[in-house]
Formats: C-alpha cells, sequence, structure tokens
C-alpha cells in the first residue's frame, strides 16, 4: 500500500478535472410517466447547454425525442420549469430560441417539431392537457406590449389551430393550473406583487363548463402570511394543497366547503416556489398518498395513509438525502434522487418489494471512496440566541495528507435565492475542491428553506444582516473547532449568493478572498431592473422601494467599496436580465481604482447561471487559479489564467 504524500493544501493533485466535470455531468428534470411510458429532460453543457426529452425504451435506453435545433426550456418567470408535457403519440414542448408550443409526433421521430402557437411574444409553461375539449391549459406570459409589465394568466391553447384563450386573469402570477378527474373544475394558485409565492400566495378554484368557460371562481385557502402551492386532484375527485399556516408546509384538503388539514407536523412538504414543477406528493389511490417531505433540511420519501380514524405517516428507506421530481403509478415510484456519495439519479422504486432500479445518472463518472468527502451536518450559534445549519466537507484525497501542523483554506458556498437551500447530495463541484485540500462549508443561513416558515423568514428586512452573519459565524465556529485556517476564509456564491459574498466581504473582514456569480452589488439597480417575477422580492427583504432607499444604500456594496480590502473574482452573463452586467462591472471597475487584486470573467451568451461546458470549464479553473495566487499554493496540475488586475 503507497503512503500518502505530504502536500500542502490546495496543491494536491486530484482526478476531478473541470473537464472532467463539465464531460460527465448533466441535468436531469421534469421526470414524467404516462402509461408504460417515462419521460424527462437532460440539460446539456457539452451541447451549449441545451435541455432535450427523453424517453426510456423497452430496452433501457434513453432515445432524444427532440432535434438538435431544438432546445426545451420555458422563460416564464425568467427561471421557467415544466417546458413540456406528454401525451400519447406527442410530445408538446416550449421552444427556448422562440417560446412558442410545438408539437412533435412520437410516431415520426425524424419529422420536424411543428409549431402550434403564433408569433405573438408570449411565454408558456406548466401545461395540463384537457383532453375533452381538445386543447392545453397552461401558465401564459404575454411579453407584447413592450410599454407595460409582462401579463400573466391561464390561457387555454386550441390544438387545432393554436389560438390563446385567457380563462383566469387580474393577479400578477398563476401556477399550477389542476384540471378535476371529470373536467368540470379548474383549480390553481395566484399571488400579487409584493409578495413572492412563498410569502402569501392563494389557491382558487373555478367551475367549468362544457365549452371550456370558466365561473363561480373562489378562493379557497390563502391569504395574509400564509404561502400555499401545488393543488393535486385525488382519484375520487377530492382536492388537495399545501399551506404554512401552521408555519410548515402541510397537506391539506377541500372537504365539504371546508379546508382540513391531512396531517400536521413540523416537517416542509413543500419547497420555494422558483420554477414551475410536479409537487411533492402524489396520489398512490384515493387512500393513500406518496410524499417528498423535509426534516432539518434532509429528505425523506414517506407514505400517508388516508384512513376514516386518522392520517398515518410512514417513511419508505431509501439511500437517498434529497429528492425532487415524484411520479407516483400504481406500485410504482419514480423519482430523482441523490445521497451524500451517489449523484443525482432517476431513480424507479417498486412499492411492493422495496427494489429500486437506476434508470439514469447525472454523472457516469465513478470516484473512488477515497477521494470522495462526505458531509457533515453541522449547527452553530448565531446571533440572537439562535443557531442555523450547513454542511461541511473536510479536504479528502487518498494520495496526499498535509503537514501536521497546517489547517487548510475554508471556501464557503453560499446557494441563490436568497429563499432556497442547499442539500447534502454529491456534487463533484465540491469534490473538485475538497479534492485538492480545500475545506467546504454549504450553508443554509437563516432565511434558506426546509426548515419552517420562522427560519425562512428570518431574513424578512435582514438580508445581506442575517445571512452575512450567518456566515461568518460558520466560518468561525470551524475555526474555533481547529478544522480551518482563520488566514484563508473564502466565500463564493451565485445570484442572490453573489450578494451574501460581495457584503460579507465588505461589511466584515472574516474573509480573505471571494468569487461572485452574477451576483449583485447594487439592491437600487436590482429594484429597479430586474425582471417581473422579482421586481419586488426586495420589498420584504430589505424595505420598500422608493421609500426606504436609505437602507438600500447601506446594504449595498457598490456604496461602500472603502470597507472592502480583500481580493475578488467576478463571473457574468453577459445577458443576464435577472442581474446584468453593469452591477458585476460596477464593483469590478471600484475595487481596481482601490488598487485591490480583481478579476472579471464574463461570457457572451450566457443568462442567469450558465449552461455551456465550456463556460463552466473555464468558471472552475479561473477559480481555483485565482486563489493559488492569491494564497500563494502551488498548483499540482497547469490551468488557463486568468488576468489579475493589481496584483
Amino acid at each position: 500500500m503507497t503512503r500518502p504524500r505530504i502536500a500542502p493544501y490546495g496543491s494536491w493533485q486530484s482526478p476531478i478535472s473541470s473537464d472532467l466535470i463539465v464531460a460527465h455531468t448533466i441535468r436531469l428534470s421534469s421526470v414524467k410517466v404516462l402509461g408504460d411510458s417515462l419521460f424527462w429532460l437532460e440539460g446539456r453543457p457539452a451541447e451549449g447547454g441545451r435541455s432535450v426529452v427523453v424517453q426510456h425504451n423497452s430496452r433501457g435506453e434513453g432515445i432524444d425525442l427532440i432535434p438538435a435545433a431544438f432546445n426545451v426550456r420555458s422563460r416564464v418567470h425568467e427561471y421557467g420549469g415544466d417546458a413540456y408535457i406528454a401525451h400519447e403519440n406527442c410530445i408538446f414542448f416550449c421552444n427556448f430560441t422562440d417560446q412558442k408550443l410545438y408539437r412533435q409526433d412520437l410516431a415520426r421521430p425524424d419529422a420536424e417539431p411543428v409549431a402550434i402557437t403564433p408569433e405573438n411574444n408570449c411565454r408558456y409553461a406548466n401545461m395540463v392537457l384537457d383532453r375533452e375539449r381538445n386543447r392545453l391549459i397552461c401558465v401564459l406570459e404575454d411579453h407584447s406590449q413592450s410599454d407595460r409589465e409582462a401579463v400573466n394568466s391561464i390561457a387555454a391553447i386550441d390544438l387545432s389551430n393554436g389560438a390563446v384563450r385567457v380563462l383566469a386573469s387580474g393577479f400578477d402570477f398563476y401556477s399550477s393550473p389542476q384540471l378535476s378527474p371529470d373536467g368540470a373544475q379548474l383549480a390553481w394558485f395566484c399571488w400579487n406583487h409584493p409578495n413572492m409565492p412563498w410569502d402569501e400566495s392563494e389557491i382558487w378554484l373555478a367551475d367549468m363548463d362544457e365549452k371550456g368557460s370558466l365561473s363561480s371562481a373562489i378562493r379557497i385557502a390563502g391569504g395574509e402570511n400564509e404561502s400555499t402551492g401545488h393543488p393535486i386532484w385525488s382519484p375520487d375527485g377530492g382536492l388537495y394543497f399545501l399551506s404554512d399556516r401552521t408555519g410548515w408546509w402541510n397537506i391539506y384538503r377541500w372537504v365539504n366547503a371546508r379546508i382540513e388539514i391531512v396531517f400536521q407536523q413540523d416537517i416542509e412538504f413543500g419547497s420555494p416556489h422558483w420554477v414551475f414543477g410536479e409537487p411533492n406528493f402524489a396520489f398512490r389511490s384515493a387512500g393513500e398518498l406518496i410524499c417528498i417531505c423535509s426534516d432539518k433540511g434532509e429528505a425523506k420519501l414517506v407514505t400517508l395513509e388516508l384512513g376514516k380514524s386518522g392520517t398515518s405517516l410512514q417513511q419508505i428507506e431509501i439511500p437517498y438525502s434529497s429528492l425532487s421530481c415524484l411520479q407516483v403509478r400504481d406500485d410504482f415510484v419514480w423519482f430523482i434522487g441523490a445521497s451524500p456519495t451517489t449523484p443525482a439519479s432517476i431513480v424507479r422504486l417498486n412499492l411492493q418489494s422495496g427494489e429500486s432500479t437506476v434508470i439514469k445518472q447525472s454523472s457516469d463518472y465513478q470516484l473512488a471512496p477515497d477521494y470522495v468527502s462526505t458531509p457533515e451536518a453541522i449547527e452553530f450559534a448565531t446571533g440572537d440566541d439562535l443557531t442555523s445549519h450547513a454542511f461541511y466537507y473536510a479536504p479528502a484525497n487518498g494520495d496526499f495528507q498535509a503537514p501536521a501542523a497546517e489547517r487548510p483554506p475554508l471556501l464557503v458556498i453560499i446557494h441563490g435565492g436568497p429563499t432556497g437551500a442547499t442539500s447534502s447530495s454529491f456534487s463533484l463541484a465540491i469534490q473538485y475542491w475538497t479534492s485538492r485540500g480545500i475545506a467546504v462549508m454549504d450553508i443554509n443561513y437563516g432565511g434558506s428553506t426546509g426548515y419552517g416558515r420562522a427560519y425562512r423568514n428570518r431574513l424578512y428586512a435582514s438580508w445581506g444582516i442575517v445571512d452575512v452573519e450567518d456566515c461568518v459565524q460558520g466560518a468561525n465556529y470551524l475555526v474555533a473547532r481547529g478544522d480551518v485556517d482563520a488566514n484563508r476564509l473564502i466565500i463564493r456564491g451565485g445570484s442572490a449568493g453573489g450578494y451574501t459574498t460581495l457584503a460579507a466581504l465588505t461589511f466584515k473582514d472574516t474573509f480573505k478572498a471571494g468569487a461572485s456569480y452574477y451576483g449583485v452589488s447594487d439592491l437600487e439597480a436590482l429594484a429597479r431592473d430586474t425582471h417581473k417575477f422579482e421586481a419586488r422580492y426586495l420589498d420584504r427583504l430589505i424595505g420598500p422601494y422608493p421609500e426606504r432607499l436609505d437602507i438600500y444604500k447601506a446594504r449595498s456594496p457598490i456604496h461602500h467599496v472603502e470597507q472592502l480590502s480583500c481580493p475578488v473574482i467576478f463571473f457574468q452573463g453577459l445577458e443576464d436580465k435577472v442581474v446584468p452586467p453593469n452591477q458585476a462591472e460596477r464593483m469590478v471597475n471600484a475595487l481596481h481604482e482601490k488598487k485591490l487584486p480583481v478579476a472579471y470573467v464574463a461570457f457572451e451568451g450566457e443568462q442567469h447561471g450558465f449552461r455551456k461546458a465550456d463556460n463552466i470549464k473555464r468558471c472552475l479553473d479561473a477559480e481555483l487559479y485565482f486563489y493559488a495566487r492569491i494564497f500563494k499554493f502551488e498548483l499540482a496540475d497547469p490551468v488557463e489564467p486568468v488576468e489579475i488586475r493589481n496584483l
């Protein structure tokens, strides 16, 4: 047995290269089951980030259903999601380039998709099929008039001629239209500015006549300080949905014109509605629900038995701690699952036998166990006698160990949102760092989801304060334990996580370097320039704009560059509509004028989040190179340099 080589942290040679990550990793999402057929979406960095509908055939193969010129992706709310639906011998999908809906004939896979909606500057998502009336019901976002904000509604698309008919309107946002089994009622949820769907949203129910018109619409749940979501119908025609009126996203039903809770417990059956998609619960039968729930950040698969004497919960034992995209039919369950040692995979579970089968993995690369850092769930004290949560990944590489007296650098990773969460699922991108001798803390700061509404609401009026303090306290906790080097603490994040990164670097002196991925530096500019979905997001997180302009300026790093005294690297997509490039460019120029080491890497054709393989590779290598130069450790393998001004 070969003894490990002694080498400083950061300089360990790793088998996980950026080339390997982009070549062996895809994004899996939007799993759907129709009869005996299974479908999903694959996002492929090697194809420029293109998303493709894939069908699992009888031979166990994945077959592409969409020609190479098409990209299945909706831009409703800019974040999209749920951009296709399968129906008998065809699929309907939204094409990213023109945002039109198309029909692809599965019996003629070589045929070109046929557009079913006109050139009308509209976007579509979240489709359900209305068989009796030969139409799709979906969320419509109308951008046809440039002099006004986009208009959202629930609409019907006639499949014979593509005619668009608005069914429900008046709210700022809509989601999850669901047709009752008998086609006589339609349910949905909606919300208005200044709320986000996880702040306040409402469940509505309406009658539908033979011609497809809605009438007698009523609100059945939601309102002030109540977040609702994901109405679904049971096989016997009952309406079920989510609400957090108890402080947790639990499941409710509409019975005899009143709301009834199905099962109450301090766990989450929901998640923040950033993208359209399937709920975390589905019916196996009229008397049994299969659900994904989150208990202190760990996902579990459970059954809810809906008996006359009450509801009972039973956990289904599976080796996954992160779950999504639930589908149920008879005795089978499909989901996307991941664990600390297993990448995200599409899994089929037989409920009778307990046998599970992996259909598709997001990565086909098998990493040897001695290169895998498994996360430790940590809970640490933070402000106001509260605690916060994170996952800590120690350096791991079977070929190397560090000198006895050395402690590793720590990279603190901030998830986006800020209303979001990270999980313990296996990530080659995290192992990229740990296998080189750089520790990682992936943090669920106060404001993250999975821990109840009170934890989520910690960010109300406190974005840039609570999240920053949690990052500082989490890093200090690991320093105090003796795990990491206090002089080599690094922070990085994307989007909202980029804001927390820049705020921590500006207003605190804990971190010695950082990386901002399309991060916010000017809160006022974000309030003025961002897209409709998030146009009023900051009202709760910061304060009403422009009435509290003083707070926006006080918490914007761009106005306090004199307080920032450490190196930063910036990554930015030049077509980003959520956080425009000027947010990064103004910060880069300010740091350059201050003579601080700064680097800027911008990408043509990228939006909010990078999808192209070459750009993902460039980011990883440039960030590693930047830290190596700043902290003066030698890299085991050469990477493409990045220009660092003032170094």
